[in-house]
């Protein structure tokens, strides 16, 4: 997340959705992708929202097999173990 420095007042958010399976990830991302432009632009509406500047949104969907179950994954994420019952 970093503000332009065009002076513009945007600011560029990339966001990684994470899911264990290539068929989540057409579930996620839907026909054509209309699912993940309808979260996306749900999400943006509402950074905007908290933020008060314009935000330029940029996701996407990656395929991490079996990261629930992995201390290492969850704390890459920002986890600790001890948050969880593993």
């Amino acid at each position: 997340m970093h503000e332009r420095d065009d002076k513009s007042g945007i600011t560029d958010i990339d966001a990684t959705v994470y899911c264990e399976k290539d068929t989540h990830k057409g579930i996620i991302i839907g026909k054509n992708g209309a699912m993940l432009k309808k979260v996306g632009t749900l999400a943006r509406a509402d950074m905007e929202r908290f933020f008060d500047c314009k935000i330029n949104l940029q996701i996407w969907v990656k395929v991490k097999e079996d990261w629930r179950n992995r201390s290492a994954a969850l704390h890459s994420f920002g986890f600790d173990s001890t948050d969880f019952n593993l």
